[in-house]
């Protein structure tokens, strides 16, 4: 910051006659950083019909996303809507109707109702220097607060669960479950990929696993890669960032079974980088993942990892099974498709089977024309839409009908959506759709800077102007222009709270290493897209 002709340091920390504490601070007065003004006025927005709790999780929700430079601030500003409902909630706790709690006892019980939701989500006050902490006796101690989140489910309903999902397992199943339980029940090292197409019951097999040993107060870890695998910056020499003493680390010597689903999508380097992070916090080397049972799952004829500008090789050597790790993994098959027979009438069933074989064929590469390039494929009439005017507006009419009445049903959207390789062509389709939605819409625009990099210092901060940072396009990031109207349906692009299950998403943020975008800058806006289409990669 510049002052002019300054005869102090504490006059360089003086704005307006007002001396402030820290240089920080004295640059916010002068409007040199972004202000968390905008924070404390969406908190205070919300007051206005969110309870206390909402208000809570909202300000939990604004500390997760790394967004507030101050989050002092906001919260001087916002305690008393924050801690709106805590003396109610004292007075039913300590049965005291007549309860008053002074100012500082209201900011105690909320800064410990907040740091109990921060907890649930992996972090907490110590995360955060700037804030404010409450007082230790308030927050309950937990001890590993990952140990305890994955050790809280009804084990008795999950024993009724392991028993009907039992009862109507295949002979196929029965044999690959028995397999890989085996292991866990004589403590021996597992490594297992369960192949197996869209259908075949994966997701079930995953559920009875994980229901027979959380039944029984054991630890099952379970992942899912699809939304990040295109996202994250990993190679050969990649490490995780936990130590032998953190709770993570806790948390993974206790797991008795780790399940992956949809592995195909990663790039070996992330598994290998786990590989190799369980081996330094065990200390054992002779077998992967430190001896832990590990299932992976998925199917190499859908998406593989996404490999920028790389080639069919490319792609290859990046799949999990072009890793030295592959060799010490047991392959089971699963063949039957479940999903596609269910609740299917028998005059049905034989075409349903010929679509899925079609399916299977494309895949396994024996139907279509191949060259060095791509592969041609000859889709039968009877699957294509028509396309002699409008084909754009005949695929959402096909997908959507009687759109305009289903409207405000959220059932309808379960099942339906338009899936495309690439998000310009998804962008188009949502455009298209809401162009023909009636109803007020609201226009949401994002406020983006470009971001400081210190290691380059002959680049000028402002060579990127925001109008320029506004036009940007890119995979998980939300487009600068967001339009929303009532009863769209939108999908999070981000983790918001993962003890609510607002899940899956990005930061706002691109790492300095992608080579489409040689500078980095953050961008500021709702993380939400339209979601009647969506990505293939995305619908995984």
């Amino acid at each position: 910051m510049d002052s002019a002709g300054p005869r102090s340091f504490d006059e360089i920390k003086t704005v307006n006659n007002v001396k402030y504490s820290t240089y920080k601070d004295a640059c916010f007065a002068l409007g040199l950083m972004d202000d968390d003004r905008e924070f404390v006025h969406a908190i205070k927005e919300a007051s206005c019909w969110g309870t206390g709790s909402f208000l809570r999780r909202l300000f939990v929700a604004l500390l997760l996303s790394d967004q507030l430079h101050r989050p002092s601030f906001v919260w001087n500003n916002t305690w008393e809507h924050l801690s709106d409902d805590i003396q109610y909630k004292q007075r039913r706790l300590l049965q005291l109707p007549d309860l008053v709690l002074t100012s500082d006892q209201l900011k105690c019980y909320t800064l410990a109702e907040i740091e109990i939701l921060l907890q649930s989500n992996g972090k907490s006050f110590n995360d955060f220097p700037d804030m404010p902490r409450p007082d230790a006796d308030l927050v309950p101690d937990r001890g590993n607060r990952l140990i305890y989140d994955e050790l809280n489910y009804d084990t008795k309903l999950l024993a009724e669960e392991h028993c009907k999902l039992m009862s109507t397992m295949t002979a196929e199943q029965q044999k690959i479950y028995d397999r890989i339980i085996s292991r866990v029940h004589e403590n021996k090292p597992g490594f297992f990929f369960l192949n197996g197409y869209g259908g075949t019951g994966k997701t079930y097999i995953w559920r009875a696993l994980s229901a027979a040993l959380r039944s029984k107060g054991e630890i099952v870890l379970t992942v899912a890669s699809s939304g990040i695998a295109a996202l994250l910056n990993v190679n050969e020499y990649s490490t995780c960032q936990i130590g032998p003493k953190d709770h993570l680390a806790e948390l993974i010597q206790r797991a008795k079974l780790i399940i992956w689903d949809e592995a195909p999508m990663m790039h070996r380097h992330c598994f290998e980088v786990v590989d190799r992070t369980f081996k330094d916090i065990m200390k054992e080397k002779r077998f992967p993942f430190e001896g832990k049972v590990v299932v992976l799952g998925g199917d190499f004829r859908q998406i593989l990892p996404v490999i920028p500008k790389g080639t069919r090789h490319d792609i290859i050597q990046s799949a999990i099974n072009s890793s030295p790790l592959w060799s010490f993994c047991e392959v089971l098959t699963l063949t039957t498709n479940m999903r596609l027979l269910a609740g299917c009438a028998e005059s049905k069933i034989e075409r349903r089977k010929h679509f899925s074989e079609w399916i299977l064929g494309i895949g396994d590469g024996s139907i279509g024309d191949a060259d060095d390039e791509c592969i041609t494929v000859q889709i039968p009439r009877a699957l294509l839409v028509d396309g002699s005017d409008d084909s754009l507006a005949n695929i959402v009419h096909s997908t959507y009908p009687n759109l305009l009445e289903n409207m405000n049903n959220p059932s309808y959207f379960r099942d339906r959506a338009i899936l495309a390789p690439k998000n310009s062509v998804v962008d188009s389709v949502n455009e298209y759709i809401l162009n023909i939605i009636p109803g007020e819409e609201k226009i949401y625009l994002s406020y983006d800077s470009p971001c400081n990099d210190n290691s380059r210092v002959d680049t000028p901060d402002d060579v990127h102007t925001p109008e320029f940072l506004n036009t940007i396009v890119s995979s998980g990031i939300p487009n600068h222009r967001l339009r929303l109207k009532v009863g769209v349906p939108v999908m999070l692009m981000r983790n918001m709270d993962q003890s609510s299950g607002m899940c899956n998403g990005t930061r706002l943020s691109l790492i300095p290493s992608d080579k489409r975008l040689p500078f980095r800058f953050q961008r500021r806006q709702f993380p939400l897209s339209v979601s009647y289409a969506m990505t293939i990669n995305k619908s995984q």
